[in-house]
């Protein structure tokens, strides 16, 4: 059957949560403006997750997962799931529910006109500590990479999957999604979506890997942009 959207859900050691994600996008599927899949990538979870998954996928035939043989973070299991995906346009949402699947809705009334758009968290429910990080996170980025994007870190995006599968993925680049894609020279659009407290889980960001994390890989970036190829087929046999 194809699908015209894949959602993929990445998921480390999140079992309190992973039947809270099944009933969410059960309930999206059923308002969801294109036909829509769903993608976990387990990313070496040592919980019950990956036994969760395979339940959900068993049970449900428009879910289903791939495993990462040993735990090797978010940028990674986004890659893993780019590289596998096959519908037009990929999704990009967090297990923890903080944002909502009925958003990508909000997202995708624009994605005929943009490569990428992302979610801005609105009225943000986390705590002071982890908004001022975030903030300070976003405004070093923006210095470096100029894409004018508020919030990348909001786990709630969608992207062209031709564009998606050209990134260059290295740790710590799933904040540079939006600059990425201008990398390629396409377009990017940032829409204020819900967002929701952590209700079970344990955050895997603390304000170590928010804010220095975040400030060596732009120098990462910049290197990556100054030797970035960008080619586009004008014709072939």
């Amino acid at each position: 059957m194809h699908y015209s959207f894949t959602i993929i859900i990445p998921v480390y050691n999140e079992a309190e949560n992973l039947l809270r994600v099944e009933e969410a996008l059960l309930d999206y599927l059923k308002v969801a403006s294109v036909k829509t899949s769903i993608l976990f990538v387990n990313d070496g979870s040592t919980d019950k997750s990956f036994q969760l998954i395979e339940d959900i996928c068993l049970r449900n035939e428009v879910f289903n997962f791939i495993s990462l043989k040993k735990n090797s973070g978010l940028s990674a299991a986004l890659k893993a799931g780019f590289d596998v995906v096959e519908s037009d346009l990929i999704g990009y949402i967090d297990s923890d529910l903080q944002t909502s699947p009925k958003d990508f809705n909000l997202l995708l009334e624009h994605i005929d006109d943009y490569q990428l758009v992302t979610g801005v968290r609105a009225n943000r429910k986390d705590s002071v500590t982890k908004n001022m990080s975030s903030k300070i996170a976003n405004s070093i980025r923006r210095a470096f990479t100029k894409d004018g994007m508020d919030d990348t870190g909001c786990p709630l995006k969608i992207i062209h999957t031709d564009y998606a599968k050209r990134i260059p993925m290295f740790k710590g680049l799933h904040r540079f999604l939006p600059a990425m894609i201008l990398l390629q020279e396409g377009k990017v659009k940032q829409v204020p979506v819900q967002h929701f407290p952590r209700i079970a889980g344990k955050a895997k960001y603390g304000l170590r890997n928010r804010l220095f994390g975040p400030l060596s890989d732009c120098f990462a970036y910049l290197w990556m942009k100054r030797k970035y190829i960008n080619y586009q087929i004008d014709n072939r046999s």
